[in-house]
């Protein structure tokens, strides 16, 4: 790894640590306070919240890396507000759609929420683009910390599933004030008297990024949210509740060292000049994830149901054997987690698309067959199974890689 990679990501790492160590280490209170229903009702809704906010900018704000000239940032800057504040506005109507549906009594709250989720992750990549590492780990620990001190504080009060949905969405609007300090040029009212012309310009100049990264994100993000659908209709509520509480804490080391070392991977991966230092710093970077993936799915496998346990309580036994189960695909998923940024940077998006494709039909074969087969355990089996065949062949053509385009090379 670079040393101004290795810099970057333990800047990121430093931030990253403490922002998830606060709500894994209020998780023991938070089920405590919390049912695992009311968190089986918060985790829909907030995975369905999510699966907007990822494509909340059409995944325009990706492409601020590539844009080096100031000015045009900027245009992309507004072309990003622009979206964002339609999609929230839209999102709006999927909240009523839902409560009239579904009778979801949290889906007031979904245009809060996906603002929140969008502006954070449009306002990272700005980060990104200016290297402020040290911003980017402050705002991390706004959002994660805070949200979970708001959460036990809300919990606390008896304030059931809302409180939940109120702690993480609040700190997601403070984390995007704390990225928005750096204004880009002409300031953040100068976004809106970008001409139309050159939004439209801009808009087609990275056209490439909503045609193609955004159904990518999109069935990524849909795939959390069709599974707690499938495991509240079949299993109830309950059910949702130790599915979203494993993946919650099982899914924290990718997030916490993969969305690091992505943020750094992707800038850098722009700056090789050969296809061969490319694929170099690909290899490496998996060779390092999977040995830090391997004890951990270890430790799953031998003491995932007795740790459980014995962390949140008896009520929340069910979720030890179902972490037991997805132990080798959290292994894989962290490998794979922070490679998501080598075929934006490759150009290879569409190449992205159609395997993750292949990997949703995985994903599900997997976690119905194994529902049918054994219930919540069985699907954790089942997605593990399933999906050990796909991240392979996924590992395997990163790193053998040859199409590398010129342009994103330095």
């Amino acid at each position: 790894m670079k040393p101004g990679m290795l810099r970057a990501t333990l800047t990121l790492l430093t931030g990253s640590a403490a922002a998830h160590a606060i709500p894994l280490l209020l998780g023991p209170a938070l089920t405590r306070l919390y049912a695992p229903e009311a968190f089986g009702q918060f985790a829909l809704l907030w995975a369905i919240a999510t699966n907007i906010a990822v494509v909340g900018c059409a995944r325009y704000e990706f492409a601020l890396p590539l844009e080096s000239e100031e000015p045009r940032a900027a245009e992309l800057m507004a072309l990003c507000a622009r979206i964002l504040l339609a999609v929230t506005a839209a999102s709006a109507a999927v909240g009523l759609g839902l409560h009239l549906a579904r009778g979801l009594p949290l889906a007031w709250a979904l245009p809060a929420a996906v603002l929140a989720g969008g502006a954070v992750q449009w306002l990272t990549m700005w980060a990104t683009r200016s290297r402020h590492f040290g911003l980017l780990a402050a705002a991390r620990l706004v959002q994660h910390g805070g949200g979970a001190g708001l959460q036990l504080g809300l919990g606390a009060l008896s304030a059931g599933p809302a409180g939940l949905v109120l702690g993480a969405t609040a700190g997601g609007l403070l984390a995007a004030c704390v990225l928005a300090r750096p204004a880009p040029t002409g300031g953040w009212a100068g976004l809106w008297r970008q001409p139309a012309a050159r939004l439209k310009a801009m808009a087609q100049r990275h056209r490439d990024f909503p045609w193609l990264n955004t159904p990518h994100a999109f069935l990524g993000a849909l795939q959390d949210t069709l599974t707690l659908v499938l495991l509240a209709a079949w299993t109830g509520d309950a059910a949702a509740g130790y599915w979203a509480l494993a993946m919650r804490y099982l899914k924290a080391p990718a997030t916490l060292i993969g969305g690091a070392l992505s943020q750094s991977l992707y800038p850098h991966l722009l700056q090789t000049r050969t296809a061969v230092q490319a694929r170099a710093l690909v290899r490496r970077t998996m060779l390092l994830l999977a040995a830090i993936a391997a004890p951990l799915a270890a430790v799953l496998g031998l003491g995932g149901p007795q740790l459980f346990a014995w962390a949140f309580g008896e009520q929340w036994a069910p979720t030890g054997p179902l972490a037991r189960a997805l132990a080798l695909y959290i292994a894989l998923h962290f490998i794979a987690s922070p490679l998501a940024v080598v075929t934006m940077a490759w150009r290879a998006q569409a190449w992205a698309l159609r395997l993750a494709l292949v990997g949703q039909v995985a994903f599900f074969a997997g976690l119905l067959g194994g529902l049918a087969y054994g219930g919540l355990e069985g699907a954790g089996w089942g997605v593990s199974i399933s999906m050990l065949a796909y991240f392979a062949w996924y590992f395997r053509a990163l790193a053998t890689w040859k199409d590398i385009p010129h342009e994103s090379l330095a």
